[in-house]
């Protein structure tokens, strides 16, 4: 006579995940507020020690450094034509939110240097630590629904259409930037530039991955 026996199912004790939960509007208003408060004090740096960035806000310190254009207004009249870009790729959410930010970041970076004066700032300490402050707040709005335009609106279509990582396609773009303004910006800065693209960067490279956040 052979005896069968049936092993119990193994039932899991580790807890299901929870659904994803959506951001409620007032704490999309506090990521919006402080994701650009974070922006601006990274180009406030920058610009404080004569640095640059990536981006539209790259393009935008280009021109400011080759034209003496103000930096704010350079920057929002940049972003205009890729609204359209983000109402269509992005939805109407991803848009308001984006425009919002926009405003919100030409407003403080010229707001800050009223707010707060800088008598010593090392160009390194402003390179690495305007790259940490940048990405955290580009990352606050990335994290809900939202961009500071421009580039930014292309890295997360990207990302969502393709899967691509948003810090890899991001750094690409911003080095090419930085390297672009070697007609204005003399070699050093440059070189810190790129240090500061790069600790932007690194910062979404390895907090912004898709499905590792699931809170919309």
């Amino acid at each position: 006579m052979t005896t069968t026996v049936t092993a119990a199912p193994m039932v899991s004790t580790s807890p299901s995940p929870s659904p994803a939960s959506r951001h409620r509007w007032h704490e999309d208003v506090q990521a919006l507020l402080v994701g650009t408060l974070f922006v601006a004090l990274g180009v406030v740096l920058f610009r404080q020690a004569g640095l640059l960035t990536g981006g539209t806000a790259g393009m935008a310190f280009v021109l400011h450094y080759a034209t003496g254009w103000n930096f704010s207004v350079v920057f929002f009249a940049i972003n205009l034509p890729f609204y359209v870009l983000a109402w269509r790729r992005m939805g109407r959410t991803f848009t308001l939110k984006t425009l919002t930010a926009v405003t919100l970041l030409s407003a403080l970076a010229e707001a800050i240097p009223h707010w707060l004066g800088i008598a010593t700032l090392s160009t390194p300490f402003a390179a690495v630590m305007g790259g940490l402050l940048a990405g955290t707040g580009m990352l606050i709005l990335f994290r809900h629904r939202a961009s500071l335009g421009g580039l930014n609106v292309l890295v997360l279509m990207l990302q969502e259409k393709r899967g691509w990582r948003a810090g890899h396609i991001q750094m690409g773009l911003d080095c090419a930037i930085v390297l672009a303004a070697s007609a204005f910006v003399p070699w050093q800065q440059l070189l810190w530039s790129v240090v500061g693209a790069v600790a932007l960067n690194i910062t979404l490279a390895i907090n912004h991955r898709p499905g590792r956040y699931m809170a919309v």
